[in-house]
């Protein structure tokens, strides 16, 4: 068995990164043995059955100096909007590697941003030393050309991931209208009052059930907290432990009005209508990738009566959608598999 160890932002409580490592696991050729770079290796053993140490320690330089190979699994790690500390970081790591001899792959990233000069020498130093390069997004794909780094594009490894039973029934009548929003600088506290009227408004339209699906805690558990106060009628919040959980609630719920990239991927992967509130340029190429209406948080109208017509306009045009987009990508997302084969 070759031993290889997985880097990304795991083990934070982050539902999508979590569906990220979930879905690199279900696609690890069946002679790898995998070894996870976490934040919380405790609780990533606990919940998917597999090796975890410290991400910032020792023991993950020693997991890839006896590994055979290293892998960037997915996300947007090389990008220094946050801080310039997370290219640094997972730069270090992927050049250690390369250093010791090891195969490196980059697998369904996101490149970029990359503002500062140092963090695009460091991540075009990383990818030309890779054995192989996946990217998720046409503007990372448009930035390899242009660095002349082969590499191939495919959707989000997310789109593959499989989904297993919810620990209970959603008790809730028809229709199920999903809400995601997190906590970012474009959603400022009169923007939120704003959704939080236009959701009241839907819900009253519709006859709905509203049902707040936090994807981390730490950035989603606040609000929607605050809109469960704020509403009503039918709402629950749901926290779920373990990403694909996420796939079998979306499968029981009619529509989703998401911000995070992952809950509207996974949303569309498991049949549900969405509209999007971008915050991101990745939420925005996913958008136009797919077809998923939404509106731009810097743009977001004042009227919380319109955007409750145009969700209203999103709901009924999602009853007659064509799903063979969502198919194509289903089928394009394989070769992910391809890449991670090489491992071998």
């Amino acid at each position: 068995m070759r031993k290889v160890v997985l880097c990304g932002y795991y083990g934070q409580g982050n539902a999508g990164d979590e569906a990220l490592l979930v879905t690199l696991l279900q696609m690890l050729p069946s002679d790898v043995t995998p070894i996870v770079l976490s934040h919380n290796p405790q609780t990533t053993t606990a919940a998917y059955g597999v090796q975890a140490v410290k991400h910032k320690s020792l023991d993950a330089l020693k997991a890839i100096a006896t590994a055979n190979g290293f892998v960037w699994g997915g996300g947007s790690l090389m990008q220094d909007v946050s801080s310039l500390a997370s290219p640094i970081y997972y730069g270090a790591l992927m050049k250690f590697a390369q250093l010791l001899g090891k195969k490196t792959i980059a697998w369904g990233q996101g490149i970029g941003p990359l503002n500062s000069a140092i963090a695009q020498w460091i991540t075009r130093l990383c990818l030309k030393s890779c054995k192989a390069v996946s990217v998720r997004d046409l503007g990372s794909a448009t930035l390899l050309r242009s660095w002349r780094i082969q590499h191939f594009l495919a959707p989000d490894p997310v789109w593959a991931l499989a989904g297993i039973p919810l620990d209970q029934d959603l008790d809730f009548p028809h229709p199920r209208i999903a809400v995601n929003l997190r906590s970012h600088q474009t959603l400022t506290p009169e923007k939120l009052d704003v959704i939080i009227e236009a959701l009241k408004i839907f819900q009253k339209k519709l006859g709905a059930s509203i049902i707040l699906v936090p994807f981390q805690d730490s950035q989603d558990g606040a609000i929607a907290e605050q809109i469960y106060q704020e509403l009503d009628a039918s709402r629950a919040i749901i926290r779920i432990d373990k990403p694909q959980k996420f796939k079998s609630l979306f499968e029981q719920v009619d529509f989703l009005i998401g911000m995070r990239l992952h809950s509207l991927i996974i949303a569309s992967s498991a049949g549900c209508a969405c509209s999007a509130l971008s915050y991101d340029p990745k939420v925005t190429q996913l958008q136009n990738q797919c077809s998923i209406p939404g509106f731009e948080l810097d743009t977001l109208p004042r009227d919380s009566a319109a955007i409750a017509q145009t969700w209203l306009q999103h709901y009924e045009a999602s009853q007659h959608q064509n799903s063979s987009d969502i198919n194509a990508i289903k089928q394009d997302v394989q070769q992910h598999i391809e890449l991670l084969s090489l491992l071998s």
